[in-house]
């Protein structure tokens, strides 16, 4: 409602102060649209405050689902990352081991290779190679042992290599589950990411909005205490200009009244007279006009260029920022000049007013009409009909008030009517 602010600020300017020509019925049915309109970003800005609550929660929720998924995928890289340094360690024992049992078979075959060259016979060769029997039955022994610990060390690392390859086999086939399972929770965790960066951009977006809203709430707020306070104002003009009226026209009928008393009373002298002199009886005065609010000798105006033809009961000066031209009752009340109807509404003091803008801060008012024939935004040119002469608003006759004004300031009617 910024712009209702605007237009509240160009009437008051237009019309100036204690005689503000804003429409007090029009200022409160804009009064009711702003409050309205509060209640309506009130509740506007609930629904988003809901919605940001929801999409806040559905955030935090895809915030702990990355966080789980992140640390599931760092999981399963920290397990790879461990199994492929137990391969390491496994083919680094595997390189021992095949070099432990390259080193027993090369001792295997020269035992191989000695026991051929001594022939099948060999345990018997060895006894019999000693000098005495129990030296050949220890070196048989011996020679036994030695064959049967080198048979015993290979078969160990046979055994040995046979299960690392098992582990290796395992480990491998265990690195290729994880390797699949890692891409899998990358793919997951790239969709969470994505869902959690557009419930983010949701949340900042509802947060604009609820911003927007409650700096819109706010101006509201500063635009109804204003518009609260011109019509404070619209009141306590219209109440003064009512009083003004009220106590002009009472002066003018005790006026007038005075003045009937005072002619009556002068009649019947002249009566009382005639009858001493057995004269005829005067005729009687004809009635003072009590309706009409007298500021002097009452003079015709209108003509090319005037709003209305009429008596001028109410001249510019003193009191009045403007003329008070009384006229029958459905009288065509004629635009001043070329310019756009801006303001065209009822206002407790003035009745049915239409205010028209011509441009150069000049601006004319006419009041008290009996109908406006023209809406606001209408352009009219000089001598259109305008409105009709009446008595709303409570005046006491039909009469014409018209007002001009330049910034907002009151002109001499008169001088500038005359000159054009």
């Amino acid at each position: 409602m910024r712009h209702a602010s605007l237009v509240i600020a160009a009437m008051l300017t237009l019309t100036g102060g204690a005689t503000a020509q804003q429409s007090q019925k029009d200022a409160e049915k804009k009064l009711r649209q702003l409050r309205g309109e509060i209640k309506e970003v009130k509740q506007e800005k609930a629904v988003i405050d809901d919605r940001r609550d929801v999409a806040t929660s559905e955030l935090k929720a895809a915030d702990q689902k990355v966080n789980s998924s992140a640390k599931q995928l760092a999981g399963t890289e920290n397990a790879i990352s461990a199994e492929t340094q137990n391969l390491k360690t496994l083919e680094a024992r595997r390189l021992q081991l095949e070099q432990g049992l390259a080193e027993q078979k090369v001792t295997l075959g020269k035992l191989v290779r000695g026991a051929y060259m001594t022939g099948s016979d060999a345990p018997l060769k060895v006894l019999l190679s000693q000098d005495r029997v129990s030296e050949g039955q220890r070196a048989l022994v011996q020679y036994q042992i030695l064959q049967r610990d080198r048979n015993q060390k290979i078969q160990a690392i046979n055994n040995d290599l046979r299960e690392l390859a098992t582990i290796r086999a395992g480990i491998e086939q265990k690195q290729v589950a994880l390797v699949n399972a890692q891409a899998q929770q990358k793919q997951e965790l790239a969709v969470l990411q994505k869902d959690r960066a557009a419930r983010d951009a949701l949340v900042a977006q509802l947060n604009s909005q609820f911003q927007a809203k409650e700096s819109r709430e706010k101006a509201l707020g500063k635009d109804a205490k204003s518009l609260e306070k011109l019509l404070a104002n619209l009141r306590a003009a219209a109440a003064r200009d009512a009083a003004r009226r009220k106590a002009a026209a009472e002066a003018a009928r005790k006026a007038a009244a005075a003045e009937a008393a005072k002619r009556e009373k002068a009649y019947e002298t002249r009566v009382r007279e005639a009858t001493k002199r057995g004269a005829p009886p005067p005729p009687k005065p004809k009635p003072v006009e009590t309706a009409v609010a007298t500021r002097g000798p009452i003079m015709q105006v209108g003509g090319l260029g005037w709003p209305v033809s009429g008596s001028l009961i109410e001249a510019f000066g003193g009191d009045s920022s403007g003329l008070l031209i009384a006229a029958p009752s459905g009288t065509t009340v004629r635009a001043v000049a070329d310019g756009k109807v801006v303001f065209a509404e009822w206002m407790n003091g003035y009745g049915l007013i239409s205010i028209v803008d011509h441009g150069n801060g000049y601006m004319s008012l006419y009041a008290h009409n009996e109908a406006l024939l023209k809406d606001v935004g209408a352009t009219v040119h000089k001598g259109d009909a305008l409105s009709t002469v009446g008595n709303s608003g409570g005046a006491n006759q039909p009469a014409l008030y018209f007002e001009l004004r330049r910034n907002g300031q009151p002109v001499n009617p008169t001088t500038w009517l005359q000159k054009r």
